[in-house]
């Protein structure tokens, strides 16, 4: 099973810029099988993103084959991050989310 961990953020974004290597280093923790990390810039990748409207940043992003287990902003301490993949990536439960993250998430595995 493929767990997608994702953080959209914008390049514009100060909060964004400091935290992208907090973001990387807490994921080089975690077991790497079946992981796939991915930053993502929501106005580089903008057809990727679609219609989702990310209105706060950092914005974590968390599902497997099935379903997104976590999708929401985070403040952007590397504890609560750390705290936050933990709990997620050891629960396949869903999360209820807006359509346009299990959206996101379709043209996540297409990359794949």
């Amino acid at each position: 099973m493929t767990v997608h961990v994702a953080c959209l953020c914008a390049a514009w974004c100060r909060t964004c810029e400091s935290y992208q290597q907090v973001f990387e280093a807490a994921c080089a923790e975690l077991p790497q099988t079946g992981l796939q990390v991915r930053w993502i810039d929501i106005e580089d990748e903008a057809d990727l993103i679609g219609d989702l409207d990310i209105e706060t940043f950092p914005t974590l992003l968390i599902a497997d084959d099935e379903h997104v287990r976590f999708a929401g902003p985070l403040t952007p301490q590397p504890e609560t991050l750390k705290r936050v993949l933990r709990a997620h990536l050891s629960d396949p439960r869903a999360a209820k989310v807006d359509d346009n993250y299990v959206e996101l998430v379709r043209r996540l595995r297409v990359q794949d």
